[in-house]
C-alpha cells in the first residue's frame, strides 16, 4: 500500500482571495483539531465548492478516511482532482495514489503517473518516489531504469527514506546507474538512519560482507538485530549467522550501540 498524503490543513493565510476565507479556514481546522468532523468537513465543503484548493484537499481527506462525513472514495477523488487540478501537490500525489490503488477510480498506472509527475515536478517527495516506482516497474510507463534513479535520486536528496533504500538497491545491482557497492550502503545509512528495516537490514549485510564498506561484524550485529527486533525473520536469520563468528564481547558492544541508537525523523 502507498503512503497517503492526509495532511489535513497547515493554513497559508496570506493569497487567499479573501480575508474571510482565512477566517472560515481557521473556524474549520479549530473544529477538527477539537475532533467536531461534522462542522469541519461542513465548513470545509462550503469552501471547496467556492473553488478553494485547499479545502477541496481537505474535504478530500476527510471523504477518503470518513471523518465527518460517509467514506467514500469516488467523492474523494473528486475533490483530489479539483485540487489537483489547481496545483495543489498533496491532493495530486493522493489521486496519483488512488489511481495506482484503484480506489474510487478505475485502476490506471498511467494515469497515476501523470499526477505524480505533476506532483514530482513541484519536489514533492512522496510523488516523486512513486514515479520513480512505476519507472522501475514498468507499470503505466516504459521500464527505465535510469528515469527510476534519477526520480529516486531526487526524493533521496530530500531526505526520503523511502528513495534513499530503492537508490541504494539500484546502486547494488547496478540497474540504471553503474553498480557501487559504496554508493548503495551511503544510501541505505541515510534510510537506515530513519528507522527503515529492510535498509537496516541490507545495510548489516554490507558490513558483514565488507560490501562497499570495512568488513565489520559489530557493526553488522548491530543494525541486523535492530531490523529483527522489528520483525524482519531475514535480518534475524542474518543477525545469528553474524553472531556464531563473533565473540561474546563482540556482541556485547553491538548491544551497547544499538541501546545508544536513535532514529532521525523520518520523511
Amino acid at each position: 500500500m502507498k503512503r497517503f498524503k492526509f495532511v489535513l490543513f497547515l493554513a497559508v493565510l496570506f493569497g487567499f482571495a479573501a480575508l474571510a476565507y482565512a477566517a472560515v479556514l481557521d473556524e474549520a481546522k479549530e473544529a477538527y483539531d477539537n475532533g467536531d468532523y461534522a462542522k469541519a468537513s461542513k465548513q470545509f465543503k462550503a469552501l471547496a465548492e467556492q473553488g478553494n484548493a485547499d479545502a477541496q484537499f481537505a474535504i478530500g481527506s476527510m471523504v477518503y478516511v470518513g471523518k465527518g462525513v460517509p467514506k467514500d472514495y469516488g467523492e474523494a477523488a473528486k475533490w483530489f482532482r479539483m485540487a489537483g487540478a489547481q496545483g495543489n501537490t498533496d491532493a495530486q500525489y493522493n489521486l496519483g495514489v488512488m489511481y495506482a490503488e484503484g480506489q474510487g477510480v478505475k485502476q490506471d498506472y498511467a494515469e497515476a503517473a501523470i499526477w505524480w509527475r505533476m506532483a514530482a515536478d513541484k519536489g514533492a517527495t512522496d510523488a516523486q518516489r512513486s514515479l520513480g516506482a512505476l519507472y522501475a516497474r514498468g507499470r503505466g510507463l516504459p521500464q527505465d531504469y535510469s528515469e527510476a534513479s534519477k526520480w529516486y535520486r531526487k526524493a533521496a536528496e530530500q531526505g526520503n527514506a523511502d528513495a534513499q533504500l530503492n537508490l541504494g538497491a539500484m546502486f547494488d545491482k547496478g540497474q540504471g546507474v553503474a553498480r557501487d557497492y559504496a554508493e548503495g550502503a551511503k544510501w541505505l545509512r541515510m534510510a537506515a538512519d530513519q528507522g527503515l528495516s529492510v535498509a537496516q537490514r541490507n545495510l548489516g549485510l554490507h558490513y558483514a560482507r565488507g560490501d562497499g564498506v570495512p568488513q565489520d561484524l559489530i557493526q553488522a550485529y548491530m543494525w541486523l538485530d535492530l531490523a529483527a527486533a522489528q520483525g524482519d525473520q531475514t535480518a534475524r536469520e542474518g543477525r545469528d549467522q553474524v553472531a556464531g563468528s563473533m565473540t561474546p564481547e563482540q556482541i556485547a558492544e553491538a548491544k551497547r550501540l544499538e541501546t545508544g541508537w536513535k532514529p532521525k525523523s523520518r520523511d
